[in-house]
């Protein structure tokens, strides 16, 4: 599978918005996407702004995509299980994007990006009830106990990326106890109560073409 091996920021000046993808200098005057709003390139300036219908749908996609850090395949597979769900898919698809470990993590404010979050994953930092799990895609379940493994509490990374979450950042759907370092996913989030800037519906019918 293939990886993006090139500056972050690139993707969020492609998408012309912050997809969060480079964690505390998202946040300040860095930000490329504050100094060049404009996509990346010789012709980034220059380039039109009227797109096709499959060209809007396309970029929402890539968006949600990036902003996830997922492949290709990887996004439509969770597509095709959305699809054979019962609801509405897009919602569904973006319910389903939330539950990843990944973004757990990173929403609880273990770690400064979903990249970060993936990479302390990988290698071994966090228990899912009391279970150690290195997989990124694990998807999390109501009433699950996410938490960071006693040998990782004095990792600076954690810390810092702890020290910026406000109490009031807090998303409905999850708690966080700061003196253990555990957080709890209550429930599956509504669609409404997920912070997506997106239109899921246009990744639906990109992919139903």
């Amino acid at each position: 599978m293939g990886r993006y091996i090139e500056a972050s920021c690139r993707l969020c000046r492609r998408e012309r918005q912050k997809l969060f993808l480079k964690g505390t200098k998202c946040f300040t005057e860095k930000c490329p996407v504050e100094r060049r709003n404009y996509p990346p390139g010789q012709h980034g300036k220059s380039r039109r702004l009227k797109i096709s219908e499959y060209g809007v749908q396309l970029r929402e996609k890539q968006k949600v995509r990036r902003m996830y850090g997922l492949a290709e395949e990887q996004f439509r597979n969770y597509f095709e299980r959305a699809l054979h769900q019962t609801g509405r898919t897009g919602e569904i698809l973006v319910k389903l994007l939330e539950r990843r470990l990944d973004n757990v993590v990173y929403r609880l404010g273990f770690a400064p990006s979903r990249k970060a979050a993936r990479q302390l994953i990988s290698h071994g930092h966090f228990l899912v009830n009391n279970r150690s799990v290195n997989i990124p895609s694990y998807l999390v379940n109501a009433g699950d106990v996410v938490q960071v493994q006693e040998k990782s509490k004095k990792l600076d990374i954690i810390h810092s990326a702890m020290k910026r979450m406000k109490d009031s950042a807090m998303l409905p759907w999850l708690s966080l106890d700061k003196a253990t370092m555990a957080g709890t996913f209550l429930h599956i989030p509504e669609r409404a109560e997920i912070p997506l800037n997106a239109n899921e519906q246009l990744i639906v019918e990109l992919y139903s073409k």
